[in-house]
């Protein structure tokens, strides 16, 4: 059989390197993948999302080379057991397995083949969520699924609006709306023409605890900073950084944090996790005056996408963002 199962975190471990390294060449790529990201979730199990998990992840090697992972454990989900993506459900905002284009097929092939060596008790569903609508993964499971007389059914969770960010900031304001276009520009004129400094301030993972305050500012986001999800964002923070890849970006206004966005930039693209902002600063619209300077520094950067993630908030659309689905996808073996 092609197909080896992990069990244990010390041999994912000794997979670090080689499992970024497929990554980096496989048909979907997203920050929430790299092997540091995900075992920082796991760790915490999504910060107590799933009271209990096993690993089980797949690995398929070939002539010693990796070619294949995906990052599976069981548990249970709506009263039933399955195998879930590590990194499901609600703070991994796209999830996938990890293969080569051009062994994709291959390896979603031996994939379902190991699964239905399984014991029922092991094995009874799959459960993947956070798909994007466009994965190569999704058709090609379709078709193993059929030509194996299982279930496949596909449900679609939210929208994920990203913005193609153009060449330069006036053309990407030209391309807006001509309302959203003029409240941006008059946001920021006031916000800099404001008796009070305006600084943008780029931390590390140290800056956490006064991310935490400004989230906490929203009675929302303060009932979903337990102290078990803190300690899972600080986690995932150390291991964004470690990765190269985390943005903490603060508006100070006059010395004081105003706005703050928790930021990954990987790749081509800068992705949006989450934010904060103090209410006592409300009138100088720092969380828009703070996402005007990081689009248009992303723009002067080189990126191409500005991903705002899960979420329907208007704003993102305000912004030019264009919602792409993600779906949840089941399978079931007779």
């Amino acid at each position: 059989m092609p197909i080896e199962f992990i069990r244990d975190v010390a041999s994912w471990d000794n997979l670090t390197a080689e499992w970024n390294e497929l990554l980096s060449r496989s048909a979907v790529e997203y920050p929430f993948l790299r092997c540091e990201f995900l075992r920082a979730w796991w760790d915490h199990l999504g910060g107590g999302e799933w009271p209990s998990g096993e690993l089980q992840i797949a690995v398929w090697k070939e002539n010693g080379a990796l070619q294949g992972i995906a990052p599976l454990f069981r548990s249970r989900r709506d009263g039933d057991p399955g195998l879930f993506l590590i990194g499901s459900v609600e703070i991994s905002d796209y999830l996938d397995v990890m293969a080569a284009p051009d062994r994709l097929p291959e390896f979603c092939a031996h994939l379902l083949d190991a699964l239905a060596a399984l014991p029922t008790q092991e094995f009874r569903a799959l459960d993947f969520s956070n798909l994007q609508a466009g994965s190569p993964t999704i058709p090609i499971l379709e078709q193993e699924t059929a030509r194996r007389g299982w279930t496949l059914e596909r449900a679609p969770l939210q929208v994920c609006p990203v913005i193609d960010l153009p060449p330069t900031w006036e053309e990407h304001l030209s391309a807006l709306e001509k309302k959203s276009r003029h409240e941006i520009r008059r946001k920021l004129r006031r916000a800099e023409g404001g008796e009070e400094k305006l600084e943008l301030k780029i931390r590390g993972a140290s800056g956490m605890e006064e991310f935490f305050r400004l989230m906490a500012c929203d009675k929302h986001k303060a009932s979903f900073l337990t102290p078990l999800m803190r300690t899972q964002f600080l986690a995932i923070a150390e291991a964004a950084a470690q990765a190269g890849m985390l943005e903490l970006a603060f508006l100070e206004i006059g010395g004081r944090s105003a706005a703050a966005y928790m930021n990954f930039a990987f790749r081509n693209r800068i992705w949006v996790y989450n934010s904060g902002m103090d209410p006592q600063y409300a009138a100088s619209s720092p969380g828009w005056v703070l996402l005007a300077i990081l689009i248009r520094r992303a723009i002067e950067s080189g990126y191409r996408a500005f991903d705002f993630m899960r979420g329907d908030e208007p704003y993102k659309f305000q912004w030019g963002g264009k919602g792409e689905p993600i779906l949840r996808l089941t399978v079931r073996r007779p």
